[in-house]
């Protein structure tokens, strides 16, 4: 299933998301990782796939997805009370074949149910990773009979205690990220796009950190425009200079010795 984004389908090799995979979205805060997964889903509708979100975290905005190009109607939309609930109902539909994507936003709002009929203060260590874990271990036969995706959408989080090297950190525990094919590290730049004087968007960077599929550590960039989502013409226009189709020379654009424009924007 197409990315919605040219350049990570090509960089991805298959022109796309795999069939009968775990594929995990993770990143930042912002950083356009629903963004992404919202274009995932519109592609598949386009090709007559059956989609599920299910909102843990009760944040999905209809009209920004409907933008982006999601058949809202006919995607089915679960906001369930509790980690356990959301994770039966993925395997629910995957066992009946009822759908070809899955999307789970996100695994740090699957809260389990102990943790949710305790008390503040109350430990719980390892409870979130442990039920994970036994999700991910049925889900990774059911997914792939079903020749589906499970796309899980994660946040990252700071390691206490950690002041060399990295210490971010991705929910779920380490099943996670073993049951996965694809990981994708979503990050926002510091290069913002511009309209008029008037900030419109930012380039995004897509780093391939784990594939069964292709080379992994490839980093895609594109632009996600605000409430519009990623940019195609942008994105085409890099990669026709990329591959020399179009001639850049400083803020001129040309094609076949005729200047076409001036200034990316």
């Amino acid at each position: 299933i197409s990315t919605g984004s040219l350049g990570l389908d090509i960089a991805l090799s298959i022109g796309g998301l795999p069939r009968g995979r775990i594929v995990e979205i993770f990143g930042p805060e912002s950083a356009g990782k629903t963004t992404l997964a919202l274009h995932v889903i519109a592609e598949a509708q386009k090709s007559g796939g059956t989609v599920a979100f299910i909102d843990a975290e009760n944040s999905l905005d209809i009209n920004y997805a409907k933008t982006i190009g999601v058949d809202c109607n006919k995607m089915l939309i679960s906001q369930p009370d509790s980690g356990e609930v959301a994770l039966n109902i993925a395997n629910l539909l995957f066992e009946k074949n009822a759908v070809d994507l899955v999307v789970v936003d996100s695994v740090a709002a699957l809260a389990p149910l102990a943790e949710l009929n305790g008390d503040v203060g109350d430990s719980y260590v390892g409870i979130h990773a442990r039920m994970m874990n036994q999700a991910l271990r049925k889900q990774s036969h059911i997914v792939y009979k079903s020749n589906a995706i499970l796309i899980y959408i994660n946040q990252l989080r700071e390691k206490v205690g950690i002041t060399f090297g990295n210490n971010e950190v991705t929910p779920g525990g380490k099943g996670l990220k073993f049951f996965t094919s694809v990981r994708l590290d979503v990050r926002k730049t510091s290069e913002l796009i511009k309209e008029n004087d008037q900030v419109v968007g930012v380039k995004t960077n897509v780093r391939i950190v784990k594939s069964k599929v292709c080379s992994p550590y490839k980093t895609v960039s594109f632009d996600i425009l605000y409430g519009k989502g990623i940019s195609k013409v942008s994105e085409i226009l890099d990669l026709a200079v990329s591959l020399n189709l179009i001639k850049k020379n400083g803020m001129w654009y040309s094609y076949n010795n005729q200047q076409i424009g001036q200034g990316r924007e």
